[in-house]
């Protein structure tokens, strides 16, 4: 295939490339601004997350379904009836490849597990670049806003709405104290928290013995104070240490 120089600025460089080009560059745009739209609210909240994140996202995910829709352009529009992308194949790349980058947000340390919500959203955002890359608009940005809602509605409503604390207690005794699950789960009772005898786990040795367990309030609209508790705790007999970690899940 011989093509001069003049050839290729008119295959790369005409009136209909550039306009495809703009086209795109605008969908880039869009789904540039609704992905740091969504990344603020978790920018806000302090998530490792933020804008920028949210921002690429949805703009490499409107870029990739944006250029399936000119397959006929591709390469200077030189075999346009050869070239036809698969929409549908390049999006559930897209979801699953964004998938995976969620999961590295998603930390469990102990019985507590973070960046479920950072996750989801930035899933959410690719769905975002895809609606904008085949031109669903109005649709993309009614999704971001009700994201958005409902990241703010329902963490005030998690505020207001009664639900069980817990904390993860682990509690170290000397050896030769032969604590009871009972004489230990009536102890716990007179602070207002109750123990959950099937999350225990010991640990024994010949200096100490060590207790992990789960408790939660007893009153489901009373959040449990972790400095009272621990002061309290630290005041039942032949207990040397404590420590306490939220269990969220």
């Amino acid at each position: 295939m011989n093509l001069t120089f003049a050839d290729l600025i008119q295959l790369y460089w005409s009136t209909p490339k550039w306009e495809v080009n703009l086209l795109i560059a605008c969908n880039m745009l869009g789904g540039l601004l609704l992905g740091c739209l969504l990344g603020y609210e978790r920018w806000f909240n302090g998530r490792a997350a933020g804008m920028r994140t949210y921002g690429l996202v949805s703009m490499a995910s409107t870029a990739a379904i944006s250029i399936i829709g000119y397959s006929g352009f591709w390469y200077g529009g030189l075999h346009p009836d050869v070239m036809h992308g698969d929409m549908t194949r390049v999006a559930q790349g897209v979801l699953t490849g964004v998938g995976f980058l969620g999961a590295g947000m998603i930390m469990k340390e102990g019985l507590s597990i973070s960046g479920l919500t950072s996750a989801a959203s930035v899933w959410m955002s690719s769905v975002i670049g895809i609606l904008v890359g085949v031109g669903f608009y109005a649709a993309a940005i009614i999704v971001t806003l009700l994201c958005i809602a409902t990241m703010l509605a329902i963490n005030w409503m998690e505020q207001v709405l009664p639900r069980r604390f817990s904390l993860f207690l682990t509690l170290r005794f000397k050896p030769h104290q032969n604590w009871t699950v009972e004489n230990l789960k009536t102890s716990l009772e007179q602070f207002g928290v109750l123990m959950h005898e099937d999350s225990i786990t010991i640990r024994a040795g010949q200096d100490s013995t060590e207790w992990s367990f789960l408790v939660s309030a007893q009153n489901r609209h009373v959040l449990v104070n972790v400095v009272d508790l621990s002061r309290k705790i630290m005041k039942i007999e032949h207990i040397e240490e404590f420590s306490a970690q939220p269990a969220r899940n």
